[in-house]
């Protein structure tokens, strides 16, 4: 049930910018019942141990639209949400009415400097590799990038932003990763791998299903074959 869930997280946003992969590691469970057991055979059941996001780069899509940036090598984003700093590869940029230029959600944009960009709704932008934001040749600042932090550490915030603990923004470190505008990165696993591994795990589940429905049987038979009366 947990990869399922993790699976069909992956398919919801698979066509999502930027969005990283929820992964799983499989490990085997024994139940207290079946070690305490002495007869030497135990019944071990998989179980999900650990839950990782694949940072890995998706494929760099060209839009055409100047509204549109993504990060081409390792390194983040990063933009303040009422919730604290979240990090993100990018995606649909836009200027609000006052002036700032945030996420599609409407996060504002960190900057290298304490200034955050202001700039004219409705004017084009221009955006270098380095994160540089000029409007009409004017440069406004400089999108903040910043490293990748262990997967480990990372926890998913709203489908595609990520977070880490407030105490850690301080530490990462410059990212030498570049911006890319007029592009979008795709999602870091295909349609048709997500859906494949749906199919293996419903198998699998179907399977666990049957081996209990037996069970249950020869659990019912052995209690038949007590309660006879033999002469």
């Amino acid at each position: 049930m947990d990869a399922l869930d993790l699976l069909a997280n992956n398919m919801a946003n698979s066509s999502t910018p930027g969005y990283k992969a929820d992964r799983e590691s499989y490990n085997l469970y024994m139940s207290a019942e079946a070690a305490a057991e002495a007869t030497g055979f135990s019944v071990r059941s998989p179980l999900v141990e650990r839950q990782w996001i694949d940072l890995s780069q998706g494929s760099l899509q060209p839009t055409g639209n100047s509204s549109d940036v993504a990060i081409e090598g390792s390194g983040f984003l990063l933009a303040e949400s009422p919730g604290g700093v979240l990090l993100s590869r990018g995606g649909s940029l836009r200027v609000s009415a006052e002036g700032k230029l945030t996420t599609r959600d409407g996060y504002e944009l960190v900057t290298v400097g304490a200034q955050r960009i202001k700039a004219e709704a409705g004017r084009p932008l221009e955006i270098d590799n380095a994160g540089v934001v000029r409007q009409e040749g004017q440069i406004l600042g400089q999108l903040k990038l910043v490293e990748a932090p262990p997967a480990g550490e990372l926890s998913r915030r709203d489908g595609v932003y990520l977070m880490l603990d407030t105490r850690r923004i301080g530490e990462l470190k410059p990212a030498t990763a570049e911006v890319r505008q007029g592009q979008l990165e795709s999602p870091n696993m295909a349609p048709a791998e997500t859906a494949a591994r749906l199919i293996g795990i419903l198998r699998q589940f179907e399977s666990l299903q049957k081996a209990i429905q037996i069970g249950g049987e020869m659990s019912r038979r052995a209690v038949e074959e007590v309660a006879k009366v033999h002469p």
